[in-house]
């Protein structure tokens, strides 16, 4: 059985996926020659195999309130291994307090979080619910590194000190070999001339490359990036989203709360529109973009197109 594949950021990761398909897609350059492709692009066909793992992600029927306010009302959602997910949304509509309910930075208070097929474990009911092992949710967090829209980089440390503290403190990992994995993560975003560089030093776009590699350097199962270019200037923002669209090329496993839609049709496998606490809509990029079902949606992305 065939399925119609577009030759973009899609396709490539599909390339390592697949057995064999990388011939079929010889001439894709090395990933530091990749080009941009448009829809004129000539289409390629690859074999279809469905991806039967158990996802990295797994949420049901979440609640989460804050005080009176309801903010997430009933979301259900997965995130297949190699897979990008983007919520998207109006703010307000619950996207980043969904993704902290997944790294437990914010306690839901009904549903379910699953990690690899391993249900949190949970104390209490309703605003009392708490995580009940703290262990788990030691190795969840370590396991989703999650990027936010402010750097949080440590002032008075170098850059290559900062991507090096969590996995030396929390981890416990050898020191030689978290700098070398430092230097290389670094290097990876572009920024391998920064290392003895303080965050003050750096633009916006440098300190959330830094940011990046801190959280790769974590070894995570999954990415989680809330937003990581909202707080950027335009010409700054374009240097993060190449480091995103190439961790997607990789076939690392995403899940991206942004207000960038070219970058969530360029760099997803699914989409969410969330609204008010909702997931009003789902699918692949094209069917969300190009043929929105409901009103609320085009009225969205109309409102978005227009800004």
């Amino acid at each position: 059985m065939l399925r119609l594949f577009r030759h973009d950021a899609r396709s490539r990761r599909w390339s390592r996926l697949v057995p064999g398909a990388a011939k079929a897609q010889l001439g894709i350059a090395q990933e530091a020659n990749i080009r941009p492709t448009s829809k004129q692009d000539s289409k390629e066909f690859l074999p279809h195999v469905p991806d039967t793992s158990t996802p990295v992600i797994e949420v049901s029927d979440l609640h989460k309130s804050f005080g009176t306010l309801e903010v997430l009302r009933g979301v259900s959602m997965a995130a297949p291994k190699g897979h990008v997910v983007s919520l998207i949304g109006s703010s307000g509509s619950g996207k980043s307090t969904l993704l902290r309910c997944i790294n437990l930075l914010e306690d839901s208070q009904q549903g379910r979080i699953i990690f690899e097929g391993e249900p949190i474990s949970w104390r209490g009911e309703g605003a009392s619910r708490r995580p009940a092992d703290r262990v788990q949710v030691t190795r969840i967090r370590t396991n989703l590194s999650m990027v936010f829209q402010q750097f949080n980089l440590w002032a008075h440390l170098t850059i290559l000190q900062n991507v090096m503290k969590a996995p030396v403190t929390v981890l416990r990992r050898n020191r030689a070999d978290v700098e070398d994995a430092a230097r290389r993560y670094l290097e990876r975003v572009g920024i391998g001339d920064k290392c003895d560089a303080y965050p003050a030093q750096l633009s916006g776009g440098q300190q959330q490359r830094a940011a990046i590699a801190r959280a790769l350097c974590m070894e995570p199962r999954a990415l989680l990036f809330d937003e990581p270019t909202s707080a950027l200037d335009p010409e700054l923002e374009q240097e993060v989203v190449k480091v995103i669209k190439s961790l997607a090329e990789e076939g690392r496993t995403m899940l991206l709360v942004t207000h960038d839609m070219a970058m969530a049709r360029d760099v997803s496998d699914h989409v969410l529109f969330l609204h008010e606490g909702r997931i009003e809509e789902e699918g692949s990029p094209d069917a969300l973009f190009d043929a929105p079902r409901t009103e609320r949606l085009r009225q969205f992305l109309s409102h978005v197109r227009a800004a």
